[in-house]
């Protein structure tokens, strides 16, 4: 399969900044480098204080780079004229909460230049893309902040843009506020279009990104395919198990070779990938009833933590 192309490339960025008057540079961002390719959902992942939002304030040119060099769809991010296909959601977005959804969109579609008989039509369709058209004509003021983050996407797609970026657009929402989101992400891949996304919250960025990258403490510590993060699992086994027989569950237990969690109805073990035959033996001999054989898959949280730890011993 031919690769697909880079829209967003970095290499080396540097940032320093200087606190205060009279007081030394302080260095964020130690030789960012990564790459973002065409129609995938890129996750940029990282504590707060990592560099995230600082990374992406240099892409959207509203802070230069000590050194190195960012461009997005071949163009340096100095420039101006690729504004017109990239879309942008800030973490912290400020609507006027006395104007309607309709309202704000119809603003926005103004201000990127959206033609005067093509806006009505184009703030439909955003309403629909963000499945907002029932609150359409409703005050900013009476919305939740998962119907907020859904206008601040709708936003960013007015100008039907090639590439989304998006600050941490998970961040405080309730369950139904974020599954609301991650689907109107995958909707945006769906069409077509790269998402560039900043956020911590793991178990989003591996359940919906192609590719990410973690950065801590202004420092790529991992970059790749969700698969090729994650570290080969096949030594071990989640196996679970009703109904095992208190003896056989406490003998169990006490093999050092197997992790147990839960006695009674539902037993979990993890086990040796060579010990599986075993242990589903002795379970089945001892009439117990086998829910689940999986082969162990390490998360995205233990990458990142041990990725954390990592830097944290090396400082």
């Amino acid at each position: 399969m031919a690769e697909r192309r880079e829209v967003v490339r970095v290499r080396n960025i540097v940032k320093d900044f200087r606190p205060g008057f009279g007081l030394r540079r302080k260095r964020v961002l130690h030789g960012v480098t990564f790459d973002v390719h065409e129609g995938e959902i890129f996750g940029f992942v990282g504590p707060n204080g990592a560099g995230k939002t600082t990374t992406l304030k240099i892409l959207m040119g509203l802070i230069r780079p000590t050194e190195g060099k960012a461009s997005i769809l071949d163009r340096d991010v100095g420039e101006s004229e690729f504004r017109n296909q990239i879309g942008f959601l800030p973490e912290n977005p400020y609507f006027y909460p006395f104007l309607t959804a309709r309202e704000i969109l119809d603003f926005y579609a103004r201000l990127s230049g959206v033609a005067s008989q093509r806006r009505a039509s184009r703030v439909d369709e955003l309403l629909g893309i963000v499945n907002l058209s029932h609150a359409a004509d409703a005050r900013l003021r009476t919305f939740s902040k998962g119907m907020l983050q859904r206008v601040g996407v709708a936003q960013a797609l007015v100008n039907d843009p090639q590439i989304v970026f998006l600050d941490e657009p998970m961040s405080g929402l309730d369950p139904i506020g974020r599954k609301e989101i991650r689907d109107v992400i995958l909707s945006l891949r769906g069409e077509g279009k790269t998402v560039f996304m900043n956020t911590h919250i793991l178990s989003d960025v591996e359940m919906i990104c192609d590719r990410v990258a973690i950065i801590v403490k202004g420092r790529i510590r991992q970059q790749g395919s969700i698969d090729e993060i994650l570290p080969d699992s096949t030594h071990s086994t989640d196996v679970v198990v009703a109904q095992l027989p208190v003896d056989v569950a406490t003998r169990l237990e006490s093999d050092p070779g197997i992790e147990m969690r839960g006695l009674g109805e539902r037993v979990e073990m993890r086990v040796s990938a060579k010990r599986v035959g075993e242990v589903l033996q002795a379970a089945i001999e001892a009439g117990a009833q086998v829910i689940s054989v999986t082969p162990h898959r390490h998360s995205l949280e233990e990458v990142f933590l041990s990725a954390v730890r990592e830097e944290e011993g090396a400082r």
